[in-house]
């Protein structure tokens, strides 16, 4: 594992980085698709993040 890397979730097996990432994707898209603007950003980013951290996690 290199320095920069995070070591994945126990839980999950997905690490931190790929979660931030992959809510990363959905919210450039959703700012493509005029779901959300860059000033509303800083409030929406955590609820992606947390929806899919949750949805990953769940069994």
């Amino acid at each position: 594992m290199t320095k920069n890397e995070t070591k994945p979730s126990q839980e999950s097996g997905i690490s931190e980085e790929t979660l931030l990432k992959i809510s990363k994707e959905i919210a450039i898209k959703f700012i493509e698709v005029g779901r959300i603007t860059p000033t509303t950003f800083s409030e929406s980013f955590p609820k992606i993040f947390t929806t899919v951290k949750e949805t990953v996690r769940e069994k």
